[in-house]
């Protein structure tokens, strides 16, 4: 599995640690990625993404996942976050 945010494609970083001798040693900060599932009220069902901690904070701070995949780049987003964007815009114009 890799270590990228499925909505933000946030990734590794990489770094140095410093001692306190100022010796630099290389190091990669990962993001806080977590398996969540998030609720689509257009499509009704749950959906299971490994996004980061920030991410699950925008999709609350947008309205939900519809929403946030709305405004969303397509390059950001994984092939399976992709899928469910389309998914979505597909019910919505079936509603309307």
């Amino acid at each position: 599995m890799s270590r990228v945010c499925e909505l933000t494609g946030k990734g590794p970083m990489s770094g140095n640690n410093v001692s306190h001798a100022h010796n630099k040693t290389r190091r990669r900060f990962l993001p806080n990625l977590n398996d969540v599932t998030l609720m689509s009220e257009t499509l009704g069902r749950g959906v299971k993404l490994r996004i980061s901690a920030a991410a699950l904070r925008s999709v609350d701070h947008r309205g939900g996942l519809d929403a946030f995949l709305a405004k969303a780049k397509d390059t950001e987003l994984s092939t399976g976050a992709l899928k469910i964007k389309k998914e979505i815009a597909k019910a919505q114009t079936a509603q309307a």
